[in-house]
């Protein structure tokens, strides 16, 4: 227990610290990336805010998306483009050759690592059973459906019989549904 809580605390500081630095540097070429391209400075922050926070809002949104079966096509397209922002950024502002635009892109690519990770790791808790259904009856097959037979059709109750109009007495008062 101790060990595992010291391994947890162990990856939850690199992560930190890796997420931080990666991050700083992603946030620092999109914003002078944009400052360089005529934008005032605080607009360079605004934009490297923007591009960074969305791949990780937009991972959060696919994992809960997938959580609640709905289609995730066009987050992740957002995503991938979010992510190529952050990417291309990170190469414009390197050293034009192969190993300067490794170098620059290593910052981003770990950082979207860890967003990929993070957001794909299982909860260490298996989700909770619907207390409303026992679990014997969750993966029986269904039954089949047999409908209730019909009712029996009963005639109609019998009304009032009355005698035929010629049939009356005439002396008689007539009274209906009476019988004397």
């Amino acid at each position: 227990m101790i060990r595992e809580r010291a391994e947890s605390g162990v990856r939850v500081l690199i992560l930190l610290v890796v997420g931080t630095m990666a991050g700083a540097a992603a946030f620092t070429h999109v914003h002078d990336l944009t400052v360089a391209h005529g934008q005032p400075n605080w607009i360079g922050w605004a934009n490297a805010v923007a591009v960074e926070l969305m791949a990780i809002y937009l991972g959060l949104e696919i994992r809960a998306r997938r959580r609640d079966g709905r289609p995730v096509g066009l987050v992740g397209v957002l995503l991938i483009a979010f992510a190529l922002l952050s990417l291309a950024a990170q190469v414009a502002e390197a050293e034009p050759s192969v190993w300067g635009w490794i170098v620059a892109a290593v910052p981003s690519l770990a950082f979207l690592a860890l967003v990929k990770v993070v957001l794909s790791s299982e909860p260490a808790t298996p989700p909770a059973s619907q207390p409303d259904q026992p679990q014997g009856d969750w993966y029986d097959e269904p039954q089949p459906f047999e409908p209730a037979p019909p009712a029996p059709v009963m005639p109609p109750a019998s009304a009032a019989v009355l005698p035929p109009i010629k049939a009356a007495q005439p002396n008689r008062p007539q009274v209906v549904g009476i019988i004397r």
